[in-house]
């Protein structure tokens, strides 16, 4: 008989270990054979006028895989819509998250649509519900079961609305330049605008903000004095790198900028009121209450003059939530910088991200 060497007696044992394995338990062996799927990302680039709250309000959708979370985007001003600069702005957040961008009531490509006409149901109670509506829609159009919210400053105050009423439809709040109670803004805004002007020896600006008076102000033309002085020292404080501010092509023909234009002034008259008794005066977000039922972020510029950080601060501090954390972002003011949407994206992948991932 032909001696078997070692070597070919263990090829021989593998051989039937082989076929025993596949006798026993073929459809794992078919895995082993079987190339695993992949699945492929399906970028989404999507605008159009979408009916909310009776009107069509104009919103952009955009990612580079429709499956990642859906970030719903809710601009200052009121009026001032992202749209036009959120390519810039927010370059490369596409990667982790969907994008959407929307012209509130009375801002950008909504008011074109409509033009001043909606003026009666211009409220902060009804674009709130907008907001609502349109999370509604997303969370039909893209499959999710909930969204987040990034609001900045009037956006704050939408937010803090929207998360209120129907926490179910979001994963997390974000906010940037979080507004609290504007006429406690106001008046805090003025003593430290005018402190910064004695500080400078400015008697220019320093007479023209005594001869106006502090807050509450009785008509909308003392507004733009505060303002111009207001913006200058703003300018003075912040050291941190600008956000991005390039206009999309799409919107940077003659027609949209005055239209854009025209959205904003439309909406500082209405909000603020000729007599500064508008709806915007009366915001007071303590007296919706201060308990949440999902995690909160707030961004606040450590020079901001407009949502003074002390304030912000002191409202944080009172709110209830799952979680929740402040972020001080050194040299900034009241519109982003750089440096404080790169802590935002950061604080979005690591934290916000997951949330909405494993659900």
């Amino acid at each position: 008989m032909t001696r078997i060497t070692r070597r070919a007696r263990w090829l021989f044992m593998a051989r039937i270990a082989g076929v025993g394995l596949s006798l026993a338990y073929p459809a794992l062996a078919q895995q082993a054979t079987r190339p695993s799927h992949i699945r492929t990302p399906e970028p989404v680039k999507e605008e159009m006028f979408v009916r909310i709250g009776g009107i069509d309000q104009w919103i952009t959708i955009k990612g580079d895989d429709r499956s990642s979370p859906v970030l719903l985007f809710l601009h200052g001003g009121p009026g001032d819509a992202w749209s036009p600069f959120a390519d810039a702005m927010f370059a490369g957040w596409e990667k982790d998250f969907t994008l959407v961008q929307w012209d509130q009531r009375g801002a950008g490509r909504t008011y074109g649509k409509t033009g001043p006409s909606i003026e009666p149901t211009l409220t902060v109670e009804r674009m709130a519900k907008d907001g609502i509506e349109v999370a509604e829609f997303l969370t039909k159009h893209l499959d999710k079961k909930r969204i987040v919210i990034v609001g900045g400053s009037w956006g704050s105050i939408l937010g803090i609305h929207m998360v209120h009423a129907r926490p179910d439809l979001f994963y997390a709040y974000l906010s940037n330049a979080q507004l609290v109670n504007m006429r406690d803004e106001q008046s805090a805004s003025y003593a430290r605008v005018l402190e910064l002007a004695r500080a400078a020896g400015d008697q220019p600006a320093t007479s023209a903000l005594t001869a106006i008076g502090p807050p509450p102000w009785d008509s909308l033309r003392k507004w733009p004095i505060f303002a111009k002085t207001k913006r200058a020292y703003q300018a003075k404080l912040v050291t941190a790198p600008p956000a991005p501010e390039k206009i999309s092509p799409e919107y940077a023909s003659p027609e949209e900028q005055k239209q854009y234009d025209a959205a904003e002034d439309f909406c500082a008259e209405h909000f603020f009121g000729l007599t500064m008794s508008g709806p915007l005066e009366l915001v007071d977000l303590p007296a919706l209450g201060t308990e949440f039922a999902i995690p909160i972020y707030i961004f606040q510029g450590e020079q901001d003059l407009t949502a003074p950080p002390k304030l912000a601060k002191a409202y944080f501090d009172s709110i209830k939530a799952p979680h929740k954390e402040f972020y001080l972002v050194p040299g900034t003011g009241h519109e982003p910088s750089a440096t404080e949407l790169d802590m935002m994206l950061k604080v979005l992948i690591d934290q916000v991200r997951p949330l909405a991932i494993q659900r």
